[in-house]
């Protein structure tokens, strides 16, 4: 039988593909972004208690309501905006199903959506597997900001949705309050949506803070807000996310949601919803990985890798062109093979995969682990 696949660009994410080879080789795996710990052990025990108390059946589509008023609660008192916890906040199956079901609820064949490179992998698949154009911006090669100018001559009359992810994957960048402003110019006076990734919000370095387009009250009329429970809470097997979003948007992303997923873990959802009312467990997590990592680039300080530090996520960006001239796919399997770390080439985050001597790691490890990499990286 043959099948006219929508997406025959796209076969198996560089993600699966270092991690395994990091499996096969033995190597260190500063590939995949996830941690190398468990996560909180009385978070753990708070599963376990709703799962025994008997809350193990469907949980409402929309999430059950006492995490959806914890999410309320914590987006007004982080960026003053109040969100409808019954008819604004949905909890899904993770980020990645929220990206998709945004983008699903609003994207209609020939809509063209502004992606800004390097990009997260799984926003142009979903663009074109819901028929619309994705559009390429490339962000400012020296630091990873907008070019504002760029933004308004690319935008069209068939301009639907922007997507902006801040605390940026890749680079680290953030969006700042002058971003904040000329998007509300941009977008005023149109029908532009926007969808704003936000997974890593608390995760922030240097005195810097995250600002969240729902902080903006001319923004937040036309944004899905995205974020993650699994880069906060250290459960990224849990997949587990939620949208904050307007009524009129809400109403739209829920008439996909119920049939993509319907509802995500019940217990799981009444345990975040109990630990959310430690505050400082996440508003501590950008001095966390702060520190882990100046442990990595201190550790490859005199390498001849160059590196510019993070702003946030946890993820560094390191240019190896001072090493050697092999693009950069080759390259990260040579370090998987041969020097024994795993990392990410940064040419699967661009539409042309042109090599830019760039690859991504994660530094959400162990600090052992992290000098064991920064000294096998430091050998070369």
């Amino acid at each position: 039988m043959k099948i006219k696949t929508k997406l025959p660009d796209w076969g198996t994410s560089i993600f699966t593909i270092m991690s395994r080879l990091s499996i096969e080789h033995n190597a260190i795996n500063l590939a995949q972004g996830f941690p190398d710990w468990n996560c909180d052990d009385e978070l753990l025990e708070l599963v376990h208690h709703f799962q025994k108390k008997g809350f193990n059946q469907y949980a409402p589509m929309q999430g059950v309501l006492n995490l959806r008023k914890a999410i309320s609660e914590k987006i007004e008192k982080l960026y003053g905006k109040i969100y409808d916890f019954e008819n604004e906040i949905t909890v899904t199956a993770g980020a990645t199903q929220a990206l998709y079901t945004a983008i699903a609820s609003v994207v209609k064949s020939g809509d063209e959506v502004i992606v800004f490179e390097p990009a997260y992998d799984s926003y142009v698949p979903d663009i074109l597997s819901n028929g619309g154009i994705p559009v390429y911006i490339p962000l400012n090669q020296n630091n990873y900001s907008f070019d504002w100018d760029l933004v308004r001559n690319t935008i069209s009359h068939k301009t639907k949705l922007i997507i902006i992810n801040s605390p940026h994957n890749p680079t680290g960048s953030l969006v700042t309050q002058e971003d904040i402003k000329e998007l509300e110019k941009i977008t005023r006076g149109t029908e532009i949506l926007i969808v704003s990734d936000e997974v890593y919000e608390h995760i922030t370095f240097d005195g810097q803070k995250h600002t969240s387009l729902a902080s903006s009250e001319e923004l937040a009329k036309r944004t899905f807000i995205i974020s993650s429970f699994g880069k906060t809470y250290h459960t990224t097997g849990w997949k587990m996310g939620y949208c904050a979003a307007p009524e009129s948007l809400t109403k739209e992303f829920r008439k996909m949601h119920q049939f993509i997923v319907f509802s995500v873990n019940t217990p799981i959802q009444y345990a975040y919803a109990e630990f959310m009312k430690q505050e400082e467990k996440y508003l501590s997590l950008g001095n966390f990985y702060e520190h882990k990592r100046d442990v990595f680039l201190s550790e490859i300080q005199k390498s001849r890798f160059k590196s510019q530090k993070c702003s946030g996520t946890y993820f560094q960006i390191l240019d190896y062109s001072s090493i050697s001239d092999k693009p950069d796919i080759e390259f990260s399997e040579y370090l998987t093979k041969e020097i024994g770390v795993a990392v990410i080439p940064l040419s699967p985050f661009y539409e042309n995969r042109e090599s830019r001597s760039l690859i991504r790691i994660c530094f959400a490890k162990s600090d052992d682990v992290l000098r064991e990499a920064g000294k096998k990286l430091s050998e070369l």
